[in-house]
C-alpha cells in the first residue's frame, strides 16, 4: 500500500511538472495580432505622444527612445540569460498603470462568458501530443483541471533548484478560487488577476482591443529612464520593502511580510516609477508576447544595426529543455527573495509554458500609437 501511495504520488508530481513545462493543450495556436501596430523598419521612432490621441483609461504614454536591453554591469545578481546586454529602439506606447486586476477580469468574463485554460477539461490526446513518445496517461484522478498553487515549506530548503518542494498541483485552483475549490476572491477586486494562462491573456487582450507587450517594451517601461539601475528605483536595495512586494525571510519557510503582504497586494500598494507605472517590480508575474529562446540575446548583440521594436525571437528554444516551447514573463512576483531568483530586478526575466498558470501569474496590456488612434475611432 505504501508503496502503491508513493508510486501515485511520483506520477503526480511528474505530470504537473510536465504540465508546467509544456502546458495541457497544444501549441499550434493562431498568434495572430499580438504583435500588431509594431512600427515597420526605417521610421523615425514615435517619441511623443499624439496630438489627437488621448490615453486610454487606466493608461499611460510610454515616451519612445532607445535603451539598453539586458543586465547592467553593476548587478552582482544577473543571471546568464539576462546577458549580453544590448541596444533597442522604441516607438512610445500606451500601457496599463498596474496589472490586470480580479474586477477588471471578472467583467471581461461576464460579457463574454470566456472559461479560462485552468477550468477547461484536460484533454490527454492533445496533451500526448506534446509529451515524449511513450509518455504514460495520467490517472483520471489527476488528469482533472487546476493550476499551480504555492505552499510553504516546515523547514529549511536546501536545494533551491527543486521547485516541487513549494508547488503544488491543485486540482480546482482558478483565477475565481486562487487557492483551490472553497477559496474565493471576495474582497480582492484591486488584487491582480492570476491563474492566467497565456492564451487566457490574449483573449482578454482582443476583447479590450489592446496586445500583450514585447519583452522590450515591458523592460524599457520598467526602466523608466534609469538606464543603469538595477532596480526602478536605483540601485538601493535597503528599499525593496517599500518599493515592491516580494518575499523577505527565509524562502520558502517564513515570509516576514516587511513589506506588508504575504502572497499578492492590491494594485499600486507601491511606488510608481518615473513613467508612472506601478508594480514594475514584485507582485505578480507578466505575460509578455515573446518566445524565450536561450540564444536570442547573444543574435541580438550580433545586429549590425539597432533593432527597432523587437518582437521576440522567431522560435522557441531552451537548451535546458528541448521539448519546451515558452513565453517570457516579467517582473518578479511575491515570491522572489534574495536567495531564490531576486527577479524584482528590471532585467529578470523566466519562460514559462503558454498554457500554464499560476498563483503568481498575471498580465498587463498596451496599446501603441497607430492602435490607439484606431481604437479611438
Amino acid at each position: 500500500m505504501i508503496q502503491k501511495k508513493n508510486t501515485m504520488e511520483f506520477l503526480h508530481f511528474a505530470f504537473c511538472t510536465l504540465l508546467l513545462l509544456v502546458g495541457c493543450d497544444g501549441k499550434k495556436r493562431n498568434d495572430q495580432g499580438e504583435s500588431k501596430g509594431l512600427a515597420d523598419e526605417g521610421v523615425e521612432v514615435i517619441k511623443r505622444q499624439p496630438e489627437n490621441v488621448k490615453a486610454p483609461d487606466g493608461m499611460v504614454w510610454v515616451p519612445g527612445g532607445k535603451f539598453y536591453q539586458g543586465a547592467v554591469s553593476t548587478d552582482k545578481m544577473a543571471m546568464a540569460h539576462e546577458k549580453p546586454r544590448h541596444a533597442v529602439e522604441l516607438d512610445g506606447f500606451f500601457m496599463d498603470i498596474h496589472e490586470v486586476t480580479n474586477a477588471q477580469f471578472a467583467r471581461f468574463v461576464s460579457e463574454t462568458g470566456y472559461v479560462t485554460v485552468a477550468e477547461r477539461e484536460i484533454k490527454w490526446e492533445e496533451m500526448k501530443k506534446q509529451l515524449p513518445q511513450g509518455t504514460p496517461r495520467p490517472p483520471d484522478s489527476i488528469l482533472q483541471p487546476g493550476s499551480l498553487v504555492f505552499k510553504k515549506t516546515k523547514s529549511s530548503v536546501p536545494n533551491l533548484y527543486d521547485y516541487s518542494q513549494w508547488w503544488e498541483w491543485k486540482i480546482g485552483a482558478n483565477w475565481k478560487e486562487p487557492y483551490g475549490p472553497g477559496s474565493t476572491i471576495q474582497g480582492k477586486d484591486e488584487h491582480p488577476v492570476v491563474h492566467i494562462a497565456y492564451e487566457d491573456a490574449l483573449a482578454y487582450c482582443n476583447w479590450a482591443g489592446r496586445r500583450l507587450p514585447t519583452e522590450a517594451e515591458w523592460e524599457y517601461a520598467a526602466r523608466a529612464g534609469k538606464d543603469n539601475g538595477v532596480f526602478f528605483w536605483g540601485d538601493d536595495i535597503s528599499k525593496l520593502a517599500s518599493h515592491a512586494n516580494t518575499w523577505e525571510g527565509e524562502f520558502p519557510v517564513k515570509n516576514t511580510q516587511k513589506d506588508g503582504f504575504e502572497r499578492s497586494a492590491p494594485v499600486m500598494s507601491y511606488p510608481k516609477n518615473d513613467f508612472g507605472l506601478y508594480d514594475m517590480a514584485g507582485n505578480v508575474w507578466e505575460w509578455t508576447s515573446d518566445w524565450y529562446n536561450t540564444s536570442y540575446y547573444q543574435e541580438m548583440l550580433s545586429n549590425t544595426t539597432i533593432p527597432k521594436n523587437p518582437r521576440g525571437a522567431e522560435v522557441p528554444f531552451n537548451r535546458n529543455n528541448p521539448y519546451a516551447r515558452e513565453r517570457v514573463i516579467k517582473g518578479g512576483s511575491f515570491l522572489c527573495s534574495a536567495s531564490y531568483c531576486a527577479s524584482y530586478r528590471i532585467s529578470a526575466r523566466m519562460a514559462t509554458s503558454p498554457d500554464s498558470g499560476m498563483e503568481h501569474l498575471g498580465f498587463r496590456t498596451v496599446l501603441g500609437a497607430s492602435e490607439a488612434m484606431e481604437h479611438n475611432k
